[in-house]
């Protein structure tokens, strides 16, 4: 990774690049710090740390909903509204159409995600407007103030719609994945030195920490394996013959990912755990037996029944989530239509059977492997309250090595092109 950043700098254009990408990032690290007027701070990030949809949240930020700034919401609109479009892209046959259409139907379904992302950002940021109010984390309590929020965040959301836009257009790799890299690289230190401070006042046992740290490195290594970790399904061609020439008669394969969802599985599994704590919480004051029930209770994250049906939801997620964006029949039917085959299987019905059973193996180790990096920092804070605290939540990794891996194979690719590392290596 650091010889192709060095071996990047050489190059004129992707020098310019990483300087835009970095000038970029440095905006909205800056947005951060930008706090939203009349809210009390202190109050939310205690929040932050209660709430695990808040401290996910404040991850994905970069920090920024713990101070509250003007781009608390992050990129969250955003990957909210891509990911139901990708959805809608299958259930829709109008939209199915457009994203087959070449660049002006991308373009077409880039600017309804635009107005899915305001959206989104309004009913959010509304939600919590509300929420903060009932909370007593704002300075006043009117409409006006509510209004405020929203105004805020919306905007704030826009800007950094637009920012991460602009790096994917003119700077390295995806900007969204950029910025939500960035936050969480951002607080690392924050982290290590909450850990150091803990080991130091008495509230970690010394060895309890190392086993921490230990885990922690080999959860990266897992995550780095699982991402890199696909089964090569074997396909053969037939070799056709068309006038004097032949065509067909190769070799190749179709790759399918281990964890192909990646953190959406997640996201869907968190947002659907934590919609009930968020509707008791919109809907009574402090205190209520029903809202206590999802803060504190036994179905808050402290009592085990919490993992448990994070785990199945992840799993659930996972399988929904890989059987929408990888469909066996269409893929059965194009080798079909292509003269493509798997050594052993006959084309067509056999082919598909074939590519779901696959699927569903590979689907069963992704969300399960998934499911283990998710609910690690919980169980860490059942096992130490202390712990709690500590942000080195299994998704940040997930999200970090995934980016950081993607990086690696732009700039890479970039050096290929431009003929500064050969294929001979």
């Amino acid at each position: 990774m650091l010889k192709t950043l060095r071996n990047a700098f050489k190059v004129p254009d992707l020098r310019k690049r990483l300087f835009i990408t970095l000038a970029l990032l440095a905006v909205f690290r800056a947005g951060v710090f930008i706090p939203v007027p009349g809210v009390n701070t202190d109050a939310v990030a205690k929040i932050a740390d209660q709430g695990l949809l808040f401290g996910f949240l404040d991850m994905i930020s970069g920090g920024a909903f713990r101070y509250f700034g003007i781009f608390a919401l992050g990129v969250t609109p955003y990957i909210n509204s891509s990911i139901i479009m990708s959805l809608l892209q299958i259930a829709i046959p109008r939209l199915e159409q457009l994203s087959k259409e070449g660049e002006d139907g991308r373009r077409k379904i880039a600017e309804y995600t635009r107005y899915g992302t305001i959206l989104f950002a309004v009913i959010q940021a509304f939600s919590i407007g509300i929420y903060l109010r009932n909370s007593g984390a704002l300075v006043s309590n009117s409409v006006w103030q509510v209004i405020i929020i929203i105004i805020t965040l919306t905007a704030g959301t826009t800007f950094v719609m637009w920012l991460g836009e602009r790096i994917t257009e003119s700077g390295v790799g995806n900007g969204t994945s950029l910025i939500i890299f960035s936050g969480i690289l951002a607080r690392i230190p924050a982290m290590v030195g909450g850990l150091i401070t803990l080991v130091r006042g008495g509230g970690l046992d010394p060895m309890t920490a190392l086993l921490f740290a230990a885990f922690a490195v080999l959860m990266i290594a897992g995550v780095v394996a699982m991402d890199l970790g696909e089964r090569r399904i074997p396909v053969q061609y037939a070799q056709r013959r068309i006038g004097l020439k032949s065509y067909g008669g190769q070799s190749t394969h179709i790759p399918i990912n281990v964890n192909s969802a990646g953190v959406i599985a997640i996201i869907f599994a968190l947002s659907v755990l934590q919609f009930p704590l968020i509707i008791t919480q919109l809907a009574f004051k402090p205190g209520h037996p029903v809202r206590t029930l999802f803060e504190s209770g036994w179905l808050s994250s402290q009592y085990p029944i919490y993992p448990v049906v994070y785990v199945f939801l992840i799993i659930f997620f996972t399988w929904f989530y890989t059987s929408v964006t990888f469909k066996p029949d269409e893929v059965a039917e194009n080798l079909q239509k292509n003269g493509g085959f798997i050594p052993g299987l006959r084309p067509g019905k056999p082919t598909e059977e074939y590519l779901t059973r696959v699927l569903s193996k590979m689907t069963i180790i992704g969300g399960a492997f998934a499911s283990i990096v998710a609910i690690f920092p919980i169980i860490a804070g059942m096992i130490n309250r202390n712990l709690g605290n500590i942000q080195f939540g299994g998704t940040a990794v997930l999200i970090v090595v995934g980016v950081a891996l993607e990086i690696n194979k732009q700039l890479k690719a970039q050096l290929v092109m431009r003929h500064y590392e050969g294929f001979l290596k």
